[in-house]
């Protein structure tokens, strides 16, 4: 009997070299398809949308709890000063004031507790993208709540919603305002 011998067969480092290199360029095309800072921009700006949407929630049941917005002091107070947001106020951390309060503070406190604290110290972190509030402070007024958005989606959203005709109590500052809003001017503002 013959005992025949097995070939083993292997790729050649050549070949080895050409099959990296296509998924190398197949790995590069999907990344610039998907654009993964876009992405998270995008996951960014949907948090920003929650938290903005949470805490004009927050202010609508404060608001339906205690009969004055958290940036008064009772509901005979209806002096507009400056501690109504009709000038574009920055929501963050002591700034946003009843005259003696901090309004987050106000929303996050035993007996009303409309946000959790862990909310209150998320959105006025360093990084975190700031949201701005404003009520024109008339009877019937809505309540805005307002951000820069970073992804070209919601920067998208934000220009189209500028153009359109607005509310007469919708921010003026939320249209063209480069400081505020990025360098298109523009943010998103929900109630």
């Amino acid at each position: 009997m013959k005992m025949k011998k097995k070939l083993l067969k292997g790729f050649t480092m050549i070949e080895l070299l050409i099959v990296i290199a296509v998924l190398g360029i197949l790995a590069v095309a999907v990344l610039s398809a998907i654009n993964p800072i876009e992405q998270i921009n995008r996951s960014r700006d949907t948090g920003s949308r929650s938290d903005a949407e949470q805490l004009v929630s927050a202010i609508d049941r404060f608001y339906a709890s205690n009969g004055y917005y958290p940036w008064r002091t009772s509901a005979d107070d209806t002096e507009v000063d400056g501690s109504t947001p009709t000038g574009w106020e920055e929501v963050s951390g002591t700034l946003w004031t009843d005259g003696a309060d901090a309004v987050l503070t106000k929303l996050s406190a035993v007996g009303t507790a409309e946000v959790k604290e862990s909310f209150v110290t998320r959105i006025t972190g360093t990084s975190y993208n700031s949201l701005f509030v404003y009520n024109l402070g008339t009877q019937g007024a809505s309540t805005y709540v307002c951000f820069a958005p970073r992804s070209a989606n919601f920067v998208t959203e934000a220009g189209i919603r500028c153009d359109a005709v607005l509310p007469t109590d919708y921010p003026a500052s939320a249209c063209g305002n480069v400081t505020d809003c990025g360098t298109t001017g523009d943010c998103i503002c929900l109630p």
